[in-house]
């Protein structure tokens, strides 16, 4: 029997966040790429082994599912170090994106090359996954989660070792016992009413109307919560991340102290982290660059704040918007300095902003796990002659 295992992916704008085998196997990987040659150069090759791996990840991939196939790439840390590296566009759909299936590749080759679960034969390993992923709601809502899963069900797709630490001259090959592609806005209101065990532990949200903002890179959804289900009718989509205004602040930090971040996750570290928020190092001296971030930041956060506005007139009955993703941890003290000098809306944001940005890999786990569980048990009745009642229990295709 081909031993299969379960795979928790969050593709986001900002980063690929995933959980593998277990809920506490993660790997996280910007979401950046840039194509390669085969032979890049290598400072101190002799010593490719004592590298880190997710800083020198540089590989091949062949897959059905790739607009442009067999292409070499750098990916995440070391694709920020290049000239011509690539992050999704604003616009772009993550579905339809060779990006989207390149980050997941190689997010999967990754862990596969370091589980028992898959046996290695002449550096070839085969591995089979169960993959619990999602796609925004506005994608859900025209179909193209349809298309996504077909591109990976039913093929064979490669990921092959380059000059990468520890794996180089490894391939993977990767198929998929199933895919199940899930709103993000259902799979955040999972996240929020379920533990790790799947257990409700938030009941007061269970039969309330809720709303969920989830801010990405290239789009917001607003997500209606109502009867235990996302409202198809009700939920919104909007063409607006925080990936433009991070350029923006990127481009402008350039232009002014002449220094080149590397990526708009450089640009996120400096808008969220603890110390020295909002600092950059410029020529050695610590800079503030609070007037660039402010004015940038408070004009999306105007923006999201009229969507939050609209899609609530529309529902009035809601009780709670929830914020989450990674651009509600950039945009956190501007919607809130907003909230309260405007409207007063009964809003949350997470304590935990790590919280909020692994949001979405949680609840895949949590929702493929439970749907493994189910087909176990209905399997078993099966074998036992016990007949059994098929139930839709979410809208994941």
């Amino acid at each position: 029997m081909v031993k299969t295992r379960v795979a928790a992916v969050d593709v986001g704008n900002d980063a690929l966040k995933g959980n593998f085998g277990k809920l506490e196997n993660e790997l996280y990987i910007p979401n950046v790429i840039a194509p390669d040659l085969e032979d890049r150069p290598v400072i101190g090759i002799e010593d490719l082994d004592t590298k880190d791996v997710l800083d020198n990840i540089h590989i091949r991939v062949h897959s059905p599912a790739l607009d442009e196939n067999n292409i070499i790439y750098r990916v995440g840390n070391l694709a920020t170090k290049t000239s011509n590296s690539q992050e999704l566009d604003p616009g772009s759909n993550k579905a339809e994106e060779d990006q989207t299936i390149i980050m997941l590749l190689t997010a999967l080759a990754l862990d596969a090359v370091n589980t028992d679960d898959f046996y290695a034969r002449n550096n070839i390993i085969d591995a089979t996954y169960t993959l619990g992923t999602g796609l925004p709601l506005r994608e859900v809502k025209e179909g193209k989660d349809v298309g996504y899963r077909s591109q990976l069900l039913g093929s064979v797709h490669q990921v092959e070792f380059l000059v990468t630490p520890k794996h180089q001259g490894k391939k993977v090959n990767i198929k998929f016992e199933e895919v199940k592609v899930y709103p993000e806005g259902f799979a955040a209101y999972v996240n929020l009413i379920m533990d790790n065990d799947l257990k409700v532990i938030n009941k007061e949200l269970i039969d309330k109307q809720i709303l969920i903002q989830d801010i990405g890179g290239l789009s917001t959804d607003i997500a209606v919560i109502k009867n235990r289900n996302v409202d198809d009718d009700k939920a919104q989509g909007f063409n607006l991340g925080v990936s433009e205004s991070l350029e923006a602040i990127r481009e402008e930090i350039r232009s002014k102290h002449g220094v080149e971040l590397d990526s708009r996750r450089d640009v996120v570290d400096i808008i969220t982290r603890k110390n020295d928020r909002h600092h950059i190092m410029v020529k050695g001296s610590r800079t503030n660059v609070h007037d660039i971030t402010d004015h940038i930041l408070l004009e999306l956060a105007k923006k999201e704040y009229r969507f939050l506005r609209n899609v609530w007139a529309k529902n009035s009955q809601s009780e709670i918007c929830y914020f989450i993703g990674g651009g509600s941890a950039v945009l956190k003290d501007y919607i809130i300095a907003l909230n309260n000098k405007l409207a007063g809306y009964n809003i949350e944001f997470f304590e935990d902003e790590n919280e909020s940005i692994w949001m979405m890999a949680n609840a895949y786990y949590k929702l493929i796990t439970d749907f493994i569980r189910k087909n176990e048990i209905k399997a078993d009745k099966a074998d036992k002659g016990i007949k059994v009642e098929e139930k839709t229990t979410s809208k994941a295709k």
